[in-house]
């Protein structure tokens, strides 16, 4: 009776070693090194981008809404809004991520969309009723990096202005930081505003 208990146990804990051996040091470290693999590195590492002296600035995958110096000398293209963030168009408060519950009936919800609809004419220079929905609604995680073409070219104008840059070039790195869709069917193209605000701070030096 002892015997077999002991030998039940025995059994029992060399099965939780194997499998604590197996699930907890070899598939991580399995998992780590196909993660390092060409082509997957990348994304496996956080999609990590760079400025042009090669100091890390964030993600790709992270949309953070630049605030210029001067807001009347704004270089910068700028993301969606955040639910977050505590002024009408930002700056995106990156500790927390998250859309807004509010409907499209919440009076609170409209008289902010309006408020940056208003806010963004104004800066763009343009009539309200040519800002883009995607420029006056949050995303769902409130950290979103990518616009619709229609939002960068709303902005292509005032940034090549501040800059100084040619506006043709403006657009050939709005061009660049733009994706097609999935499969060439699939969604809309987008335009990754946190590779393009490097690509114009390099462009400009």
């Amino acid at each position: 009776m002892i015997t077999t208990l002991f030998r039940q146990a025995g059994t029992g804990l060399r099965v939780l070693i194997f499998f604590t051996v197996l699930t907890g040091i070899v598939y991580p470290l399995v998992t780590l090194a196909v993660a390092q693999l060409p082509g997957l590195a990348g994304p496996a590492n956080g999609s990590i981008v760079y400025s042009a002296d090669g100091t890390p600035a964030g993600s790709s995958l992270i949309g953070i809404d630049p605030v210029a110096k001067d807001p009347a000398a704004d270089p910068w293209f700028h993301t969606r809004p955040s639910a977050s963030a505590k002024d009408i168009l930002g700056p995106t408060d990156t500790t927390t991520s998250g859309g807004t519950n509010k409907g499209t009936f919440d009076a609170k919800l409209t008289d902010t969309v309006n408020q940056r609809k208003a806010a963004i004419a104004t800066r763009e220079g343009v009539s309200p009723s040519a800002v883009p929905a995607d420029a006056v609604t949050a995303s769902a995680s409130g950290l979103d990096p990518d616009i619709s073409p229609v939002y960068a070219a709303l902005q292509t104008a005032r940034v090549a202005k501040v800059t100084g840059l040619p506006a043709t070039q403006v657009q050939q790195l709005v061009d660049s930081a733009t994706t097609g869709r999935i499969l060439g069917f699939l969604g809309e193209p987008t335009v990754n505003v946190t590779e393009l605000n490097l690509s114009v701070a390099a462009a400009k030096h």
